[in-house]
């Protein structure tokens, strides 16, 4: 057997350089790296040897590093991933609510987390935690939970069988997570004589396992027997490169399509067949066929609490439930009948054995009756002294975005209004975390966005709260010559969770900056913020100006920022369903009491 020597850290960083998709692209497109006395010297000079066939991107925050990465991997449908590295401690930790993100998404992405010393010599080293009772653990164990796969690299011939376990979930459609190395920092440096055929070239097939006969089976005898089926189309259908395949099968079976906030542009927003946007933050149009429907086709989606309205949307006294999904655990859910499949191969399957059976599709008139009332809401303002709403931003946005657009959020006030108005065109043209609705993702993800796919363009949309939480990333697309645009809609404070603690009886209170402990008030200048950083930054007063410096944007070679003060009370006032947050049996407050009747009554409503 041929070797090679190598140390711990150069032979991570060979056999990554040597993994390929089925596309003939190296499946690890870069690394993310930030480095500390427990990653300079191991994985810092292996990542130098190895710069240009392995690119290491430098970023300002190990978790808005790990965002990009995710994000990058997400909008390329799983079919390529980054790593990122940090080194011991704080920077590790830094990690763990994006390894989470991940986790809870599906999407691929490898941490190279620095750990103490294998050899204890130093014990304890320079921000090492230490455990009174257990020797063995240190903070890197915190990614066990949220990681698809762990290992704790102790010795350098470890990796032999380690790296291949990484990469296999990576890329495995149904096990697909966050994979995280936790590297011991004197393992790094230690010499090994490997195999060479470890660093031979190897491809990655995107695996795409047909259901089972018994399962096919009833789950055809489901849509014969239904009556009023719908689709709810979950990003399954995205990363599957199911998006076709579900068009043809909708259009052959005349079944009506929702979808999640992960499927939202699946299906193109005016095709007959897409109702829009489901659950708790859908779209009326969508919801008034899931209540009524007798069969509910859940395609790669994981049935969050928003798609189904807390389990009380889908209210037809008859329902089943069937989920297509490639992840038995995802498929089980709620007494679902289970289709365990590839969501492409899953419809052509039951397509086939459906042959020619439609069904009467759902009503026209309901769809064409939302789009109305949505264009009236996201229209610009007859009030022009009035505070915008983010209604009418999201107006703005659409009408500057060209089909290639790629619009992105995550979290506060926007992902709810996004999925119900943004009219998404073309697949991935819409881009939201809101699996585990980070806040902080948006400017690091929109910064993945663009690097994945650099010919469209990327608008990030983001509120003051999300921003402050982390912003540094703006610096890293300023200095790389990434471009994106980036909208800033600030109601000073927490709009979002400020109006849910008004609909649970709740006092404003510790949300919008006018009603938190503060002795002195905020007012935070974000364009200066945002120019400190090299964007070229300004704002606008009103709607009018916002379509103007989004036309100006389109033009531009470097990251744009544009504020723009909004309106923190106002929401749709048509769509969207209920959402169970509990609200206290007993209070003081009369409007939590009225609140607690209002819950108890809905709750009967649960299926």
């Amino acid at each position: 057997m041929k070797t090679i020597r190598l140390t711990a850290a150069q032979a991570t960083v060979r056999y990554l350089a040597n993994q390929y998709t089925d596309d003939g692209v190296p499946f690890i497109a870069g690394i993310w790296a930030i480095f500390g006395h427990g990653n300079v010297a191991g994985l810092g000079e292996a990542l130098y040897a190895m710069r240009d066939t392995v690119p290491t991107y430098r970023g300002q925050n190990e978790q808005s590093m790990a965002h990009a990465a995710i994000a990058y991997a997400k909008q390329l449908g799983r079919r390529r991933a980054m790593a990122v590295t940090s080194s011991i401690g704080p920077g590790a930790l830094n990690m763990v609510t994006a390894a989470a993100l991940a986790h809870v998404n599906r999407l691929p992405v490898l941490l190279l987390v620095s750990d103490v010393f294998a050899n204890r010599g130093p014990d304890p080293v320079l921000q090492q935690l230490e455990d009174f009772g257990d020797g063995t653990m240190t903070v890197n164990d915190c990614f066990r939970p949220v990681s698809r796969y762990f290992d704790r690299i102790m010795r350098p011939e470890q990796l032999i069988t380690a790296l291949p376990r990484a990469m296999r979930v990576l890329t495995d459609p149904a096990e697909c997570g966050p994979v995280t190395l936790s590297l011991c920092q004197d393992v790094q440096a230690e010499a090994y004589d490997y195999p060479e055929s470890l660093f031979e070239k190897k491809v990655w097939h995107q695996r795409r396992p047909e259901p089972d006969t018994h399962e096919l089976q009833r789950a055809v005898e489901l849509l014969k027997a239904a009556k009023n089926p719908v689709i709810v189309a979950g990003g399954g259908v995205h990363f599957s490169g199911a998006t076709e395949t579900l068009k043809a099968f909708a259009e052959k079976h005349a079944i009506g399509v929702v979808e999640t906030q992960a499927g939202k542009s699946a299906l193109s927003w005016d095709h007959a067949l897409n109702f829009g946007a489901v659950g708790v933050t859908g779209t009326a149009s969508a919801n008034a066929i899931a209540e009524k429907a007798d069969l509910v086709i859940g395609v790669g989606t994981r049935f969050q609490d928003f798609t189904t309205g807390s389990w009380s949307l889908f209210a037809h006294p008859e329902r089943k439930i069937l989920a297509l999904n490639i992840q038995p655990y995802d498929s089980a859910k709620h007494d679902a009948i289970p289709l365990v499949a590839d969501a492409r191969v899953g419809l052509e399957k039951l397509s086939a054995a459906l042959g020619d059976r439609r069904f009467d599709g759902p009503d026209q008139r309901v769809k064409k009756a939302w789009f109305e009332k949505a264009d009236a809401i996201t229209a610009p303002p007859e009030d022009t002294n009035a505070l915008p709403t983010d209604m009418q931003v999201i107006g703005a946005v659409q009408r500057a975005a060209r089909e290639d657009t790629v619009v992105m959020c995550a979290a506060g006030t926007m992902p709810g209004e996004l999925h119900q108005l943004f009219k998404a065109k073309k697949p991935m043209s819409y881009h939201m975390e809101y699996g585990f609705s980070t806040m902080g993702y948006e400017i690091a993800g929109g910064l993945g966005i663009k690097m994945a796919e650099p010919d469209r363009d990327v608008i990030v949309m983001v509120g003051d709260g999300s921003y402050m939480m982390m912003n540094s990333e703006l610096a890293s697309a300023v200095a790389m010559g990434i471009k994106i645009t980036v909208v800033i809609t600030d109601n000073r404070g927490y709009g979002c969770i400020n109006r849910l603690q008004m609909e649970t009886g709740g006092a404003q209170f510790n949300n919008l900056y006018a009603y938190s402990n503060h002795e002195n008030p905020i007012a935070i200048d974000f364009v200066a913020h945002a120019a400190s950083m090299g964007a070229s930054a300004s704002k606008v007063s009103s709607i009018a100006e916002l379509d103007d410096a989004l036309e100006a944007a389109r033009d531009a070679s470097t990251v744009t920022v544009i504020v723009i003060d909004t309106d923190p009370y106002q929401t749709p006032d048509a769509g969207g369903h209920w959402w169970d947050v509990a609200v206290p049996e007993v209070s003081d407050r009369p409007e939590v009491n009225q609140a607690r009747a209002s819950y108890e009554a809905a709750l009967t409503k649960r299926s």
